[in-house]
């Protein structure tokens, strides 16, 4: 009996230094990020979006490189699929591409939701455009999408990007009869 309390004792002991052992060791990167994430208010993250959407609306009224600047950090990756992504300046220049394409081009935020760090952008993307798209010529007819963007961010400006629109649905819309 003497052996088995003593037994229990070493035990007890061993989890209770062991507890005071992880108590003492700092917080990970990954609870870091998470207790970033926990923090980020609505009123935060759609202040951290709004430079990003005011680009592409009709973008080619706008300064996009002061607007993206403001919203998107240097090393920002925007992926379109999980080998393909394209960085801060690259997608300024093809948000201007767009706008000289596509210069009633709009994007409508619809919902917004946040997760921690992470904000989910639902909206719908439309406009008329004046030149060939995706292969569709010109013909005066417009189209609305759905588009969705998992935006990450830090320190209130927009690390990373996952997004998906319906281009398919645009050129349907273009192309029909």
């Amino acid at each position: 009996m003497t052996n088995q309390l003593t037994a229990k004792r070493l035990v007890a002991s061993a989890v209770l230094t062991g507890a005071c052992a992880l108590a003492l060791v700092p917080p990970s990167h990954a609870q870091t990020a998470a207790s970033e994430r926990a923090m980020m208010t609505q009123e935060q993250a759609r202040r951290a979006i709004a430079p990003f959407y005011d680009m592409l609306n009709k973008p080619a009224t706008k300064n996009l490189k002061a607007l993206g600047e403001s919203a998107i950090a240097p090393q920002w990756r925007s992926h379109a699929g999980p080998n393909s992504f394209k960085g801060r300046e690259e997608f300024i220049a093809q948000v201007a591409g767009f706008g000289k394409l596509i210069p009633d081009l709009a994007w409508d935020i619809k919902e917004v939701l946040v997760d921690g760090n992470r904000v989910i952008v639902r909206s719908e993307a439309s406009g008329t455009p004046v030149g060939a798209f995706f292969g569709v010529p010109p013909g005066g007819k417009s189209f609305r999408i759905m588009t969705i963007d998992i935006h990450t961010v830090q320190d209130g400006k927009l690390v990373e990007a996952h997004h998906v629109e319906d281009w398919a649905g645009a050129i349907r819309q273009l192309s029909a009869k």
